[in-house]
């Protein structure tokens, strides 16, 4: 057993890349789990067809269906990531020249609204 340098057992190593958000993650193990049992689906309808089963048929439907429903996972991942990057993505902060700039009209607004006043 290794500890690290502060005597814990547990040692927190930054990964290589940023934590995917959360509902980008959910989409995603959604769209895992829906792949898996649709891949699951085909080998039951492709081993039962070999086979001349009754369930062929049903199976192959069923699988179909989750063909389509799978697809659909997917792209609801590729949609939330999508939309999470739009809302959240880019943080905005205006540059110090911008920021002296904007300071300049306020001056001049303020000036020109106290020699009309005046």
């Amino acid at each position: 057993m290794e500890f690290g340098r502060d005597g814990t057992l547990w040692q927190e190593e930054p990964s290589a890349r940023p934590r995917m958000p959360d509902p980008v993650r959910t989409a995603a193990v959604r769209a895992v789990i829906i792949v898996a049992v649709t891949l699951v689906q085909a080998m039951v309808a492709f081993l039962s067809t070999l086979a001349g089963s009754w369930l062929a048929f049903p199976a192959v439907l069923s699988t179909v269906a989750s063909t389509i429903v799978a697809t659909w996972g997917v792209l609801d991942v590729w949609v939330t990531r999508q939309v999470w990057i739009q809302r959240h993505g880019v943080e905005s902060r205006p540059s110090s020249t911008a920021r002296e700039r904007r300071r300049e009209r306020r001056r001049a607004r303020r000036r020109a609204r106290r020699s009309a006043a005046a």
